[in-house]
């Protein structure tokens, strides 16, 4: 059991003081806390926020994206050229291979070569690399 002290209590009255808390900004936004605002005198902001409440597309951005893409990239990307179709097929011809083989040889689905045939792939120095060393063939850099 704790022991009292007999001798003389005294106490520390503080006076306390409560504020209110501030308000949230969920409530100063509140259509009746803008209108007391508003009829009490007080000073209300407000902000139109661009585009808000509008779901137009405005014409001048899509222009300007435009602009941006055509400045940014290439028209077209470079095809493969008429005599690197012309000697991959002569070369796959004279080893007797057939489109799905040299496919399955270069460790790429057969559309691959197809679309190197037809003159339809963007050359790719990988594919172009593992093709030379199955067909034997010289496909990239300058032909003599």
């Amino acid at each position: 059991m704790p022991s009292r002290n007999p001798g003389a209590m005294t106490q520390d009255w503080e006076p306390v003081v409560l504020h209110k808390s501030r308000p949230k900004s969920q409530d100063l936004r509140d259509p009746k806390a803008v209108n007391r605002a508003l009829r009490s005198g007080g000073q209300v902001q407000t902000v139109k926020k661009f585009d808000a409440g509008s779901n137009k597309k405005s014409p001048a951005t899509a222009v300007n994206a435009r602009k941006l893409d055509e400045a940014a990239e290439p028209a077209a990307l470079d095809k493969v050229s008429g005599d690197v179709r012309q000697a991959i097929q002569k070369a796959r011809m004279e080893k007797k291979m057939s489109q799905a083989e040299l496919a399955k040889q270069i460790n790429e689905p057969p559309r691959v070569v197809q679309e190197y045939e037809n003159g339809k792939a963007v050359p790719n120095q990988a594919v172009l690399a593992k093709m030379e060393k199955v067909l034997g063939v010289k496909l990239r850099g300058k032909h003599k």
